[in-house]
This record gives C-alpha cells, sequence and structure tokens, in this order.
C-alpha cells in the first residue's frame, strides 16, 4: 500500500460554527470573519475546514518567542568550533582506509535493515520557472532522469550491494515530506512511474503541517473572503509531522536505527550514505552534519559549531567579519564547516525531538504575502506585506549532547538546483556539469582514458562542461562496480553514457 496521510475531515454544525466564531473572537482574530455574515452555508464549510485544526490561542505567544529569539546581535562571544574529536574527513576518491572503515560500518547497519532515508520535498520549482515539485524537474542529463528517479535508483543500489554483501534482501524505505504544494504531484509522479522501481509498501509520503501567515503584528491575514493565507512550518516542521502523521511509529515497527535525512535538491546526494552513517555510529552521536568546506569566509552560508556549548548552525548574518575570517595555526578557517542540509539522526534523536518539538521557536521571514484590501478586492503587493514563521531542521541541534560532523568534498558531494538556467550558480547547468565531473572520475579512477574522436587522449585537466559522462545509479553507487565496463571499454570517447 502506498502511505498518504491527511488530515480527518468533520461535517461541522451550527455550534461548531459558534465555538470557532467564539475562539477566533477571544484571542485577537476576528478580523478574518469579516465577510462571514455575507458567506454561502458551502463558504462557510470550506472556511471552517481551512481554520480547524488550528489553536490560535498559540499565535501570539508563538510570534511574541519569535520576536525575542530574532536578535540582531551578533553571537562571536560565545561560538566555538566543533570538537576535532567529533570531525572526520572524507574528502577522497578513490576512499581512503578510514572511509572504508565508516562505509563497512554504514552497510553492515543497512544489511540489518535499521537505515531510512528521509528526503525533505515540500519545495516547488517557482524559482527555476516551473510549477511542478523540484523533484520532477527536468535536468536534461542524457538520461532524461529527474531528481527523484536518480535518488530513487541510488537506494535501489544500495541495496542491491548490502543484498551482495549479507546475502539477504534488504530495504531501505524511503520517506518523504512533501508540502500541501506538492503532495498530489509528487504523488502521481511517483505512481505513474511505479516508484522507479523501488516497492511502493517501502516508500511513504508525508505532508507537513501549515500555519497562518500573520501581519507584522500578528494578525492572520485573509486572502479570499473565506480563506486566510497559510505557509508549511519549514523544514524544522518535520519533527512535528513525523510525530504526528505516524512515520516514528512505522520507524519503530521496522526497528530502524539510522536515518539519513536530506533536500531533494541536490543532484550529487549520495542517499542513505553508507559512509557517513558508519561515521556517525562510529563516533556514537545522536545527530550528525554533513558538511563542506566553506569557499570564502564570507560566503553565505550557515557554519555548524558551539554556541553557548550548545550545538547550532549560525548563519552568516549573525558573526562579525574578524570572526568569520578567523583562522587556526595551520592557516585553515575556524569556522569552515558549511551546512548543506544534510543529516544523520538516530531513531531515538528523532523520538525525542517529536516530544520536544513545542520547545522550539519560529524564526520570522518578512514576504510578500498576498491579501484582501479593505474593498475585499485581492492585493499582490510588490514589497513585504507580512510574516511567515518557520523552523528550521538543524534548530533540535540544541538538544543533543554531541554531534558529529563530517567533511566532504563539494565537488563530490553539493550540486544544489535553485536557480534558472542565466544564473551564476546552482542552476540545472551547473547540476549537469558537476555530475558528468564527477562521473569522469569514477571512470579514470578506474582506469578508463578518456580520447576525442581521433583517439588522442583528453586529459582531466582539459575536461569541462562539455565531456558528456554519466553513469546509472543502478550501475554504481560511488565510483565501485565499474570494472567490467572498463574493460570493455578502456579508451572511451564522449558523450560517454553507461
Amino acid at each position: 500500500a502506498f502511505f498518504t496521510f491527511t488530515n480527518e475531515r468533520i461535517e461541522m454544525s451550527d455550534t461548531s460554527y459558534a465555538s470557532l466564531v467564539a475562539s477566533l473572537n477571544e484571542n485577537g482574530q476576528g478580523q478574518v470573519l469579516k465577510y462571514w455574515d455575507s458567506l454561502s452555508a458551502g463558504e462557510k464549510q470550506v472556511f471552517a475546514k481551512q481554520l480547524e485544526g488550528h489553536d490560535f490561542s498559540t499565535i501570539e505567544p508563538q510570534l511574541k518567542r519569535a520576536q525575542d529569539n530574532a536578535s540582531t546581535e551578533k553571537v562571536d562571544d560565545f561560538m566555538k568550533p566543533v570538537p576535532s574529536e567529533n570531525i572526520g574527513y572524507a574528502m577522497e576518491h578513490p576512499p581512503t582506509e578510514e572511509m572504508v572503515r565508516w562505509t563497512n560500518l554504514g552497510y553492515d547497519a543497512i544489511a540489518e535493515g535499521s537505515v531510512a532515508a528521509l528526503l525533505l520535498a515540500g519545495g516547488q520549482g517557482t524559482r527555476l520557472g516551473s510549477k511542478n515539485p523540484k523533484g520532477m524537474f527536468p535536468l536534461e542529463l542524457p538520461s532524461k532522469k529527474t531528481l527523484f528517479q536518480l535518488q530513487a535508483e541510488r537506494i535501489l543500489r544500495l541495496q542491491a550491494i548490502a543484498k551482495e554483501r549479507s546475502g539477504k534482501d534488504t530495504v531501505i524505505p524511503w520517506y518523504i515530506m512533501v508540502s500541501g504544494a506538492t503532495m498530489a504531484k509528487t504523488k502521481q509522479f511517483m505512481e505513474e512511474n511505479n516508484f522507479f522501481g523501488i516497492n511502493s509498501s517501502d516508500v511513504m509520503l508525508f505532508e507537513q503541517f501549515e500555519i497562518p501567515s500573520l501581519t507584522d503584528d500578528g494578525k492572520m491575514i485573509l486572502n479570499g473572503k473565506n480563506s486566510i493565507a497559510k505557509n508549511p512550518d519549514g523544514n524544522g516542521g518535520i519533527y512535528e509531522a513525523l510525530l504526528r502523521r505516524g512515520v516514528l511509529a512505522d520507524m519503530g515497527k521496522r526497528n530502524i536505527k539510522h536515518v539519513h535525512a536530506y533536500c531533494v535538491d541536490n543532484v550529487l546526494v549520495k542517499v542513505a550514505n553508507p559512509c557517513y552513517i558508519g561515521f556517525c555510529i562510529e563516533k556514537n552521536v545522536p545527530v550528525g552534519a554533513l558538511v563542506v568546506p566553506k569557499q570564502d569566509p564570507h560566503e553565505k552560508v550557515g557554519v555548524v559549531c558551539l554556541v553557548n556549548d550548545k550545538y547550532r548552525v549560525v548563519e552568516y548574518s549573525e558573526i562579525s567579519d574578524s570572526t568569520a575570517e578567523k583562522r587556526d595555526d595551520s592557516g585553515e578557517l575556524v569556522y569552515a564547516a558549511g551546512n548543506i542540509c544534510n543529516h544523520y539522526f538516530s531513531k531515538s534523536f528523532l523520538d525525542e525531538c517529536g516530544e520536544r518539538n513545542g520547545e522550539l521557536v519560529h524564526h520570522i521571514a518578512h514576504k510578500k504575502i498576498p491579501y484582501l484590501n479593505e474593498e475585499g478586492e485581492l492585493i499582490k503587493p510588490q514589497k513585504n506585506s507580512g510574516i511567515k514563521l518557520e523552523k528550521f531542521i538543524f534548530d533540535v541541534f540544541q538538544f543533543a549532547n554531541s554531534l558529529g560532523v563530517l567533511c566532504v568534498s563539494r565537488a563530490h558531494a553539493f550540486s544544489p538546483l535553485k536557480n534558472a538556467s542565466g544564473a551564476a550558480n546552482s542552476t540545472k547547468e551547473t547540476c549537469q556539469r558537476d555530475l558528468f565531473a564527477l562521473h569522469r572520475l569514477y571512470l579514470s579512477t578506474a582506469g578508463m582514458k578518456f580520447v576525442d574522436a581521433d583517439g588522442k587522449e583528453v586529459p582531466a585537466e582539459e575536461q569541462n562542461e562539455s565531456h558528456v559522462c554519466e553513469i546509472s545509479p543502478l550501475i554504481s553507487y560511488a565510483g565501485e562496480n565499474l570494472e567490467e565496463i572498463v574493460k570493455a571499454n578502456p579508451k572511451q570517447t564522449f558523450p560517454a553514457s553507461f
């Protein structure tokens, strides 16, 4: 069965309406009832269903906590780097002995069925010029594969490797958090493509919750006469969704112990990464952060560190230039652990996060939110008109008594799809470039020589994005299993697709 979760809907009586109206008025949100008396019975039913499940008494205190937490003061004086004993390095290909040891530990966990993949897929491709979920966006690879398909096939390959190693069938369940905006299309896409070969009973879509968008003074916003503006509660809403949508219970039934959480938009992501999972198992940490070294001190990326002796991701705007530029005795940046939203969680830690979700404080994002004016006309503002409250997935780091940081090479591990073609970075074209470069590295390491049409070798330093090279994840997850291909094609022209 394919799992989706929706809130149960109930028909509302006049008594329920009266209770709803009273609750809104009591909590200073009566403004959304401006058109209530003019609504038809059907329109009232639709509006009531949209409002049900919200505890309006929490809006004001949540906003106040978020405002109190939104300090503009720098945190430099309270920062420390992550202890060196909690940091590992997996930068090389071919892998080092240490990386092989971690990878073996990870495969042992996969073989025992205790590893799950947790995909954050709530984003639409709006900035890419698409109305579809990002995971469906056409990357225009030779294979025509999307992000969803690449990730599914990496899971299949891991399962196959684990079976080869252990001799028994292995399942890595795939939990996919979607938003209201992406649920229907993601579900349809997965079903139409037969889940890209993964057993449908091992795929679980679940929807993150939405909360009301607010004016600056904490009032809910009408964007229709019987509709309020709402927004997903950020990727940090995952902990409430895992608990309330039944995901943690499903993990418990499967005896999952280790969870790899990642964002949909990274074309190079190693889903359920055995090296990363093995590293976190060896370090015996409840939570881990896969990071890439900052490209320069002022790169606009958060860094993993300690603040007041609690683990945190500190945004670039929260520290001064002098702290960002600080270097150790060997000349390396002290705060170089660039966060890429790629995390390990023990299942027991996720259970704790579900229970403690209420302790997390929202962050305030000022946004252009469409609203009804005094005449009841929908206005699409040109400047910020309200706020969205959201949580971040790393907000729970503060609950951890230790945290493992695994540093990886950006070229091997991180190439996100965020911008439309023509932007300076994070485009479809940069994703293609980085995937082709990694696959050329895998094949050349396995002994393949790349040649031009005349048979002359093309050295690595002369290769670029025009030298197209793609390996199916079903053949190789991370550069393994290429010996037969190289044996059959010791010299290879471009384009090269396997």
